[in-house]
């Protein structure tokens, strides 16, 4: 560290409010404290890394930090996406940066790619797997044929899971993440709530094997596709064809395929969580801000500043083209087909392939009728899911996921 930062590096606090708790290292005699005061009232401390998750004591804390003169090193993608705006107008206002390599996809150095290595390109499209827990899920239930719920408890088993997964299986953490890359590719300020978003919890071990049967690899991708100034932004799970570098992304790993001009293709893949991948990031912004490139790029890219115009806006998500995977469980009658298929060529989407297996019961129960789209609005897909979930043959809700080819 001291050769790369060009000067020795001390650690000089670590602040826990839980002092006895087992961290399985030791620190020396009067590093660990529970007072927070002990950073913000010492002038020698010029760097601090804010490993708080959470909004709150988080967002507090760091414009406590601020405002005592620090420059902030973070991981908290949760806060930034929620509160980049005051948090970065604060750092500017007292001098200081906020470097946050770690707060998405982990190890991978994604942000310092796209803010300063790619800056001279126009990024066209985003394709990333930024949830590690969800890919991990996927790719259990893919290749042991387990289902969601004993899959979770694995994962929760092996630590990729969180006791309570909601964040990551419903795509919130990966729209968060979506967000940050968008503001930082294409200058774009929205709210995570506000980007389309479905999660990995409504999709059966049958949907991966069907997928694998059409030649796909089922990943939760989040996507930011700029076309004719309109970004389409949107998490969801996906086929993604087999082969392709984002459809052998396996386990806990995430990925990013990034399209600009005039670089063309550029493919990251590593650990997107986890001690090793964060570490990494946040020590490699704790170089770069005490050497004093943060600070350098911090000012020059104005992140989450009103002065920080773009042209961009953001897409209608109902017009919003794309190939459709569609799962109906329907009688196993004649004229099921032809009545689905007549209200999809009254919303004009077109059929590309269909399956639909011999029912395993020979009372004929309900049997799966599975249906590959051309392209099609988002718009006009709903609609048509609408009229024939309400269809007398058709039982429960349609599962619908997106083509990426």
């Amino acid at each position: 560290m001291a050769r790369h930062a060009g000067r020795p590096v001390e650690l000089v606090r670590v602040v826990d409010p839980d002092t006895t708790r087992e961290r399985g290292f030791s620190l020396p005699d009067g590093v660990l404290t529970d007072d927070l005061s002990t950073v913000l009232d010492d002038p020698e401390i010029g760097t601090v890394v804010q490993l708080v998750g959470g909004l709150e004591p988080a967002r507090s804390i760091m414009l406590k930090l601020l405002e005592s003169g620090k420059n902030v090193i973070s991981a908290n993608k949760a806060l930034l996406a929620e509160h980049g705006p005051e948090l970065f107008d604060r750092a500017r206002q007292f001098g200081r940066s906020i470097a946050f390599e770690a707060s998405v996809a982990g190890g991978i150095p994604i942000i310092a790619s796209i803010g300063e290595c790619l800056a001279v390109n126009q990024i066209h499209t985003i394709h990333a797997i930024l949830n590690g827990t969800s890919n991990f899920i996927l790719t259990e239930m893919s290749g042991r044929g387990t289902d969601y719920s004993a899959t979770v408890a694995e994962a929760q088993r092996c630590g990729y899971a969180e006791a309570d997964p909601t964040m990551d299986v419903d795509g919130s953490d990966a729209a968060q993440k979506l967000a940050i890359l968008a503001h930082l590719a294409f200058a774009a300020r929205v709210n995570w709530r506000e980007i389309p978003r479905t999660g990995i919890d409504t999709v059966d071990v049958a949907d991966l094997r069907h997928a694998k049967e059409l030649g796909y690899n089922v990943k939760l991708l989040a996507v930011a596709w700029l076309e004719a100034d309109e970004l389409e932004l949107h998490v969801s799970p996906t086929l993604v064809r087999q082969g392709t570098p984002l459809a052998e992304v396996r386990g806990a790993f995430n990925a990013i395929r990034v399209v600009g001009e005039p670089v063309g293709r550029v493919f990251f893949q590593g650990l997107g969580a986890g001690c090793d991948a964060t570490s990494s990031a946040v020590v490699s912004d704790l170089i770069d801000t005490i050497v004093g490139r943060t600070a350098i790029t911090f000012n020059t890219l104005e992140l989450w500043s009103e002065r920080r115009k773009s042209s961009v806006k953001i897409r209608d998500p109902g017009k919003v083209p794309g190939r459709y995977y569609l799962r109906f469980t329907v009688d196993d009658r004649p004229g099921v087909l032809a009545e689905i298929a007549g209200v999809f060529g009254w919303h004009k989407i077109s059929i590309a392939s269909v399956i639909q297996h011999e029912p395993e019961e020979e009372d004929g129960g309900p049997v799966p009728l599975v249906i590959m789209t051309h392209r099609a609005s988002a718009g006009a897909i709903n609609e048509a899911l609408q009229t024939i979930d309400s269809l007398a043959f058709v039982h429960g809700e349609s599962i619908r996921m997106r083509v990426r080819d």
